[in-house]
C-alpha cells in the first residue's frame, strides 16, 4: 500500500541521514581516543570530514567506491587481529578485566552503576547493540548498481557481509564480556580501551586499529551517500518528492540529493555536539521501522503468491518482523527521553509531507492534461511594452512588440514626477513613436506596483484573452551585472503569478569594450 511505503521510504531517508552524522561521530571519537584531544575540537572535525566525504561523491559513484575499497579491507583485518589477540591473551594467558587506572572516574562510576542490570537497562542494551544491524540493507537497496547477474552477486555480497558481520560482532562482545571497556561520556571508544590493553600500550597495533577504526566509521557514511539519493531519486520519480531529487548532475551523480544529505547530517552533528551516545537513539527507530515493513512485505508476498518452500521463507519472514518490530518498539520506549521522540515524530510528518507533495502533483497533470481532440482557441493579444526613456534598448523592444503583430500594442512608463512625464513625453515626440504612450506616477519610483495597476486597467477595460509583457533588459557580463537594480527581475518574479500575462525579455548585450567607454 501507498501508506507503508511512505512509510519505509521515510524511516530508510532517516535512517541514511543518522548514518553519516552517527559514523563520522564515531569516527572522529576514534581519534579522540588515540591522540586525547579535547572534545571541543570534535564538531569541527566532523564537519571536515562530512565535507570530504561530499566532494568524493560529487566526484562519481565509481571514483567513491574505488577509495573506499582499500581501508574496508584493512579495518576488517585489524579487527580479526584484534579479536584473535584478545581471545588469545583471555583464555590462554587469562588476563582479566581492564584496570581501574585505565579508566576514567566517570567510566568507573558507571561501571558500578552496571554491576546489577534491570530488565529495562538491559533492553536498552539490546536496542543498542542492534543498530550494528543497520547497513545491511544498503545491498538490497542497491541493487541495480550491481554487475550482472545483479541479484546473485546482490546475494553474494549479502553473504559476505553477514558473516563478516556476525563473526566479528560475537568476537567483539566476547572480549567485552572480558574485559569491560566501560567509558564516560568524553572517553574514547570502547575498540579503543581494548586494543591499548591487549597491545599492552598506544603502540604499532593500537594505531593500526585506530587508524581503521577511524577509516571504516567515516566511510561508512559512503552507503548513505549512495543510496540516500537512489532512494530519494525513487520517490521523487513517484512524485512525493521535488523532483530536483530525480535529477542527475554532471557526473551522473543524483547532486541535489547528496548535498541535501550533507546539509542536514551537517546540522544534526552540531546540534547534538558530535556526541555518538545522543546521535545513536534517533538512529535505531528509524532503521528498525524500515527493516519491520520490509518483513512484514515479504510475509504478505510469500502468503499471495505461493511460490515453491514458501512456507520456510515466510517463516524466515515472520520471525524477522517481528524481532526487527520489537526493537523498534523497545527503541523508543526506552530512549523516548534521549531522542528517540524525534524520528518517532519525524517519520509520520514526513508522510503527511510526502502525500502533500504528491496530491500537487496529481493536481498540476490534472490541470494539464489535454483530452483528444483539445485544441486552443484564438486568443485576442494585447502586448504592453515597459519604457524608462528612449534608448536603443527600449527602440529595440518596441521594434520586436511591432513585428508579433498583436491586435492591441501600448507602452507604459512609470514617472516620479512631472519633470520625468515631460522628458519622455519630449523624447516620445522627438523619435515620433508611433505607439501609444500611457504615464503610471510612483513617488519612490518604485515599477512593480504601478505596472500591475496599469494591467489591472487593461483587463478592465478590454476582453483580452492574454497579456504579454515586453521588458527590454541591457545585459552585460557577471563582473558589472551587479551595478544594475534588477527591477526587471522583481517584476518578472511578480509577473509570473499573474493570470492570464506572459513576460518576454528583449535583451541588449553590452559588450566589454561598450561598457569601459
Amino acid at each position: 500500500g501507498k501508506t507503508p511505503a511512505l512509510v519505509a521510504g521515510s524511516s530508510l531517508l532517516v535512517d541514511y541521514i543518522l548514518t553519516v552524522a552517527v559514523s563520522v561521530a564515531g569516527g572522529v571519537l576514534a581519534m579522540r581516543t588515540a591522540f586525547d584531544f579535547s572534545h571541543s575540537w570534535t564538531v569541527p572535525l566532523c564537519l571536515v570530514c562530512v565535507f570530504i566525504m561530499t566532494v568524493m561523491n560529487l566526484r562519481g559513484v565509481k571514483e567513491s567506491g574505488a577509495a573506499f575499497a582499500g581501508p574496508t579491507y584493512f579495518y576488517i583485518i585489524m579487527l580479526i587481529i584484534l579479536i584473535v589477540t584478545g581471545l588469545y591473551r583471555i583464555f590462554v594467558q587469562h588476563i582479566g578485566p581492564i584496570p581501574e587506572s585505565m579508566l576514567s572516574e566517570e567510566a568507573i562510576d558507571i561501571s558500578k552503576g552496571t554491576a546489577s542490570l534491570s530488565l529495562f537497562m538491559l533492553l536498552r542494551a539490546f536496542s543498542s547493540g542492534a543498530v550494528a544491524l543497520s547497513g545491511v540493507e544498503a545491498v538490497s537497496n542497491g541493487v541495480p548498481a550491481f554487475e550482472k547477474p545483479e541479484a546473485k552477486n546482490a546475494s553474494t555480497t549479502l553473504l559476505w557481509m553477514g558473516g563478516i558481520l556476525g563473526s566479528c560482532f560475537l568476537g567483539v562482545s566476547v572480549l567485552a564480556a572480558h574485559l569491560k571497556p566501560f567509558r564516560g561520556e568524553h572517553d574514547g571508544n570502547g575498540l579503543g580501551l581494548m586494543a591499548e590493553y591487549l597491545y599492552n600500550g598506544k603502540g604499532v597495533m593500537f594505531w593500526m586499529t585506530m587508524i581503521g577504526t577511524f577509516l571504516i566509521l567515516i566511510l561508512a557514511a559512503n552507503t548513505a551517500y549512495a543510496d540516500f539519493p537512489r532512494l530519494a531519486s525513487i520517490i521523487a520519480k513517484d512524485d512525493f518528492l521535488p523532483r530536483q531529487f530525480f535529477n542527475r548532475g554532471a557526473r551522473l551523480v543524483f547532486s541535489n540529493g547528496v548535498l541535501f544529505l550533507a546539509i542536514v547530517s551537517s546540522i544534526l552533528i552540531v546540534a547534538f555536539d558530535g556526541d555518538i551516545s545522543k546521535l545513536i537513539p534517533l538512529y535505531a527507530f528509524g532503521v528498525f521501522t524500515g527493516f519491520t515493513l520490509s518483513q512484514t512485505g515479504m510475509v504478505r508476498h510469500h502468503l499471495r503468491l505461493r511460490e515453491p518452500h514458501w512456507q520456510i521463507a515466510l517463516a524466515v519472514n515472520a520471525v524477522g518482523a517481528v524481532t526487527t518490530g520489537l526493537i523498534a518498539v523497545i527503541v523508543v520506549v526506552s530512549k523516548f527521553t534521549e531522542g528517540a521522540w524525534i524520528p518517532a515524530f519525524l517519520i509520520p510528518f514526513m508522510v503527511l509531507t510526502f502525500r502533500a507533495i504528491g496530491r500537487h502533483y496529481a493536481r498540476g497533470r490534472k490541470v494539464v492534461k489535454a483530452e483528444p481532440g483539445f485544441w486552443p482557441s484564438r486568443e485576442t493579444h494585447t502586448m504592453v511594452v515597459l519604457v524608462g526613456g528612449i534608448n536603443k534598448g527600449v527602440l529595440h523592444g518596441l521594434q520586436y512588440a511591432k513585428s508579433l503583430n498583436p491586435d492591441r500594442l501600448v507602452a507604459v512608463t512609470v514617472a516620479s514626477d512631472d519633470e520625468d512625464r515631460i522628458r519622455i513625453e519630449k523624447q516620445w515626440a522627438e523619435f515620433k513613436v508611433p505607439i501609444e504612450l500611457n504615464i503610471m506616477y510612483s513617488p519612490y519610483r518604485e515599477l512593480t506596483g504601478p505596472v500591475m495597476q496599469f494591467l489591472d486597467e487593461l483587463d478592465a477595460r478590454y476582453n483580452d484573452d492574454i497579456i504579454t509583457v515586453v521588458i527590454p533588459e541591457f545585459v552585460t557580463s557577471w563582473r558589472t551585472q551587479w551595478l544594475h537594480n534588477g527591477s526587471a527581475f522583481a517584476l518578472k518574479a511578480k509577473l509570473l503569478h499573474r493570470p492570464h500575462t506572459a513576460v518576454v525579455s528583449v535583451p541588449t548585450h553590452m559588450s566589454h569594450s561598450s561598457v569601459e567607454e
